[in-house]
């Protein structure tokens, strides 16, 4: 992580990949900051779900230095509990505030798993599409993209979780599952992110294994988004609940950097900001 003047970011709503090029060509991790307008997000379900709040923390986020802006209209926790929603469902919940929040000017993902809403999000100058279920659950999303010429995170989910499975190994296979469908969808790999989606059809010892085994997926040659922020692994360590999980957070997500991650996604913009400056400065004094 060592320091350099950053390139400027371009307007939100650029397709096509600068967007993400410029982002994670910095020699510091970009920083993704989660807004959720949902009702029964794992750590701040409610919190923002009214327009007002949801564009009020937007605001907050861009003053506090955030680089992308990842909303999402459906609880995709990765515990039990989270309740699907439609496509209509999401739509609601986005569009008294979508366009207000884009028109902020930083760059804006949508994190769903149904082509309508990345699709409509598209249409309003979103930047970014975030699946988390890397392209194999909505068949719809890998050509959506490539036709739009969008990047895309693409992560690692599971069903099920199976404490006996080498967790990377299974990373491995499933990307590789996921970029054979975006190659056949036509979507260029350098607009395609990895995310092993920690927390997700993985326990708290697999979620710290992927951390800890992040460089390799470096075989992929792509970047990584790790988003840590608040998951239920810290408090295997430490017990917390989510909202007092913010120094557990920041470790991970400093291990992370230093194992080569290119965007940070977190709840504590601000936080996290600081503490990837602040390792920043002392490693490049060495």
């Amino acid at each position: 992580m060592n320091a350099s003047p950053s390139p400027t970011v371009p307007p939100a709503g650029s397709a096509g990949p600068d967007v993400l090029r410029t982002l994670v060509s910095r020699p510091l991790p970009a920083v993704m900051g989660v807004l959720n307008v949902t009702p029964d997000s794992f750590s701040d379900g409610g919190d923002f779900i009214a327009p007002d709040l949801a564009l009020a923390r937007a605001r907050a986020m861009i003053a506090a230095g955030v680089d992308i802006i990842d909303i999402g209209a459906e609880s995709t926790r990765p515990y039990k509990g989270a309740q699907p929603v439609t496509a209509a469902d999401e739509l609601a919940r986005l569009k008294p505030v979508l366009s207000a929040i884009v028109a902020l000017g930083v760059p804006v993902s949508i994190d769903s798993m149904k082509a309508d809403v990345v699709a409509f999000a598209l249409d309003q100058g979103v930047a970014i599409a975030n699946d988390v279920w890397g392209l194999q659950r909505d068949a719809g999303i890998a050509p959506l993209v490539a036709a739009r010429g969008a990047p895309v995170i693409v992560m690692h989910n599971r069903e099920t979780v199976e404490s006996a499975i080498d967790i990377v190994a299974e990373m491995k296979a499933f990307f590789m599952r996921s970029l054979d469908i975006a190659a056949r969808a036509g979507i260029a790999r350098d607009k395609i992110v990895l995310d092993p989606g920690i927390g997700f059809g993985k326990t708290a010892e697999q979620s710290m294994i992927a951390l800890a085994r992040l460089r390799e997926l470096d075989v992929f040659g792509l970047p990584i988004l790790v988003g840590a922020s608040r998951k239920r692994f810290i408090a295997s360590v430490s017990p917390s609940e989510p909202k007092e999980r913010l120094a557990g957070s920041i470790a991970a997500h400093l291990i992370a950097a230093q194992k080569g991650a290119k965007i940070i996604r977190t709840h504590d913009v601000a936080e996290t900001l600081q503490a990837l400056r602040v390792a920043n400065a002392i490693e490049s004094k060495q």
